[in-house]
Parts: structure tokens; sequence; C-alpha cells
């Protein structure tokens, strides 16, 4: 056993409103520079869509991530020979179409504008070329369903559902996806890179690109299955999100998760296995990688897990943080939080608690008995978003945050609760009390729990690359 902590969050995109005040402070600290433009380390999707970069699910056209090849884990886009061959041609790239050619207005002549009859108007002119450009596509262009007819038949979530009954406006459904770099255990994008730039920090698992060493291939764009390494045609380098360490080594939470409004956003440590990431990696279904990939997050209240961990270098304020960790509960405890397509095989460390939806029309309850099958949003869908397809998983967390809301309806409106709920769902009152506490009312401090950066690892702090900034000496 080889335990070591990982920085991890959680999004309940139950609560979720799509207003992507997550996005703007990211975007204006991080990529705010020329070469950038096109960048959004954090972007809010809705769904059903292909999304930003197009269909970025889609690793058949991309092939990223890892994938099972004679029983041997393997990365999708081929291994140190095929790069070799293709390395002055990336055949599974992204062009920048698929992102969008990121554009700005000629304000300057809305000002200048000379009197005259009717109101001036500015044409939208490319960041890259500064010609004047039609607008195609956009990092939110599907935002509330926009052109989901065009584009909905592009969403691989739709495996095993009749896609065109889901477009049709009376069976339509939709919800956020927030996303950022799952700064994945067993990271594609670091595997992929041929001039070792990109690194895993051993004392908090936060992925980074060292700028110094980064030499422009752009196998880490494709290798990553979440498109979220993205390349600066400026300087020539690879930038991605940082998870923003400078405020985490000081105990503050990210930027996107202090931003936003709804508080969807739960940031903590994970205690982990590393010993156990080949196997739970290597599992032969991909519904089968996450119910291992849980038993690589480990308890850090068992005293065994404790022991281990202080000798393998766990500071206390680690494990005080561990114990305290949000996360660990809605992940593991509760099981109330997914990964996103652990079909990709990189044990993604950015979860997701599903959302609940409005029961459909009286034709289909008399249909169906179970509440769950009656949601809105298809449960099909739901998992082959975050539980390779297995739907077991998702319909535990739904009937979970259903029993609670219920039961805590119970409470507040008929001054007494109603304990047969929590039993059917194999939780208890305690526990009802607690994750309604943690969903709805949770404090600051409860939502974000991390520790400071220790002493000893200040030097490698400061030694270490820095993401999107070409000029770093560090």
């Amino acid at each position: 056993m080889k335990i070591k902590s990982q920085t991890a969050m959680i999004l309940n995109m139950d609560k979720c409103i799509g207003c992507h005040t997550c996005s703007i402070p990211c975007k204006n600290v991080w990529t705010n520079r020329k070469g950038a433009e096109y960048m959004w380390f954090n972007n809010v999707e809705c769904k059903p869509g292909i999304g930003y970069p197009k269909k970025w699910e889609n690793q058949e056209i991309h092939r990223g991530g890892w994938h099972l090849k004679r029983g041997k884990l393997e990365l999708k886009a081929g291994g140190r020979l095929h790069k070799g061959l293709n390395i002055f041609h990336n055949p599974d790239l992204p062009a920048i179409d698929e992102y969008y050619e990121p554009w700005s207005y000629d304000y300057e002549r809305l000002i200048s504008s000379p009197r005259r009859r009717h109101q001036p108007s500015i044409r939208p002119r490319s960041q890259l070329t500064g010609d004047h450009i039609k607008l195609r596509w956009g990092p939110n262009w599907e935002d509330d369903l926009a052109g989901l007819s065009e584009t909905g038949s592009g969403d691989i979530n739709f495996r095993r559902l009749e896609v065109s009954l889901f477009l049709q406006f009376r069976n339509v459904f939709m919800f956020y996806l927030p996303r950022l770099c799952e700064h994945c255990l067993n990271p594609a994008c670091v595997a992929s890179c041929p001039s070792g730039a990109l690194y895993k920090r051993d004392e908090d698992g936060i992925v980074l690109v060292d700028q110094e060493r980064c030499r422009g291939w752009r196998y880490c764009v494709s290798g990553c299955p979440y498109k979220k390494v993205y390349f600066n045609w400026k300087t020539g380098r690879a930038e991605k999100c940082i998870f923003c360490y400078p405020r985490t080594e000081a105990g503050l939470t990210t930027l996107c998760a202090h931003t936003c409004v709804g508080r969807i956003r739960y940031v903590g440590v994970f205690l982990y296995d590393a010993d156990r990431i080949a196997a739970a990696a290597s599992m032969i279904s991909a519904a089968e990688v996450y119910p291992a990939h849980l038993d690589v997050l480990l308890d850090p209240n068992d005293g065994e897990v404790r022991k281990a961990a202080a000798a393998d270098g766990i500071s206390d304020n680690v494990m005080e943080a561990a114990v305290r960790s949000p996360v660990y509960r809605l992940a593991k405890l509760w099981r109330l939080a997914l990964p996103l397509h652990p079909e990709y095989r990189t044990l993604p460390m950015v979860w997701y608690i599903p959302p609940l939806s409005p029961i459909r029309s009286h034709a289909d309850q008399n249909r169906e008995n179970d509440l769950i099958d009656r949601l809105r949003i298809p449960v099909t869908y739901l998992a082959n978003l975050l539980t390779a397809g297995d739907e077991q998983p998702v319909r535990l967390a739904l009937k979970r945050l259903s029993a609670v809301r219920q039961y805590m309806r119970t409470v507040r409106l008929d001054n007494k609760a109603d304990t047969a709920l929590m039993e059917e769902v194999g939780l208890t009152d305690d526990d009802a009390e607690q994750i309604y506490r943690l969903l709805a009312l949770a404090r600051y401090d409860e939502r974000f729990v991390l520790p400071t950066a220790t002493r000893e690892h200040t030097g490698v702090y400061t030694d270490q690359g820095r993401c999107g900034f070409a000029e770093s000496t560090g």
C-alpha cells in the first residue's frame, strides 16, 4: 500500500443554473493573454449536446484516454512508435474550428461613428487573423438547447436511447455540465507527452505543464479525453487548468468554486492507494472501472490507513483535512457523486452529483412504478455520462437524493421524521441530516476543506514549472 493525497472537486449538477459565473474569473486570471483567447479552463456545457470542443466525448474521433489491448492498458491514440511516425502531423488533434475561432468587435466604431439615421452596427473580427468572420460556433453555442435539433444526434450519451424521441419538444430535457481538468489519477495527457512536460504533483495530485520543457508537440491535447489541455498558438506551448494551486497551497479554494453563486462545488482531499491504480484502470469491463476506482479511495478514519499514511509521509494537516473532507463523504461514504466517463480509464478526480428532474406526464406514470424511471432526464443518459452505462449506481444516487428530500419534508412539514424513507435507501436519519446540511446549508469552511502547504514542500512549489507563464524562470 502506497498512500498519497489528492485534491479533488465535486459538483452538484442538481443546483447548477448555467450562469457561467465560474468561468469568468478563471478566464480573467489564467487565460487573459495573446494565444489563449479560445481557452476556457472552466466552461459550462448544456446537456444534451456535443459540447466544447465539438464531440469531445467521442473517442472514436479524438482517440483520447486509455483502452485495453490484448489485456494490457494502452493509450487509445497509440504508443511511442505511433507518435514518432506522426510527430509532425497528429491526426487526432482537434482543429480550431472544433473549439471556435475567437472573435471581438470594433467597439471603437460605435464611439467614433458620425451622426447617421440608423444605429451603427459592428461585425465580429477574428482575434487570430484580424479578418471579419461569420460566427458558426462558440464555447457555449448550445446553451439552453440552442441548435440541439442539429447537434443532438451527435451526443454519444444517447447510447441505447432513441435520439429522435428526446429531440421532440414534449420529451426534451436539459441540465448543465460544468467542466474543468479532471486531474486524473491515471492521466493520459501525462503519458502522451513526448517531452515529459506534463506531470502530476506528488504532494496534492494536481496535474501541471512545465513550460520550460514543453516543446509544443500537442499530443497532450489529443491524449486528454476531456480535451482540457490547450495549445497556446503564440508561445507554442501547452496550457491547462492548474486547480488554482497558488490558492490551494494557502488553504483557499479555486476561483471557480469560490465564485459559484449556486454553491454547487465542494473541494477537499482524498487519500488513495497508488498501488491499486493500474489494476483499477485495467478492469476488463468499462462498467467495472468505477467500483474499482472507489476501492482506490481510502477511509481517513481507518486506523490502519492512518498508520500507513504517517509512514508514507502524509502530514497531520493533510490527514485532518481528509477526515473533514466533503468529497470523501459525497463520493464514497454516501455514493452520491460519480466520475465523468470512467470508461476513459483515467480515474478522474472531479466528480458529479447527478441531477434530479421533474416527473414526466401521467401516461408515463401509469407505465412505470419506480419514481426514478419517471424522471424527465433518462437514467440511461446519466449512466452513459457518469458510470460507463451502468445504471445501478446512478439509480442509487438519485434514490438517495430523492429520499433525503422527502425525509426533510416530513421533518419540516409533518413534524415527524419518516425513518422508513432512509432505511429503504440504506442510510440513517443522521446521514439524511448531514447530507441535507452539506448540500443545502453548508458554510464556506464546510464546502471547502484544504490543507495549507507544509514547509517541507515549499522548495518543490518554487522549482516546478508554471502553466501559462512562458516567461517564468521557475
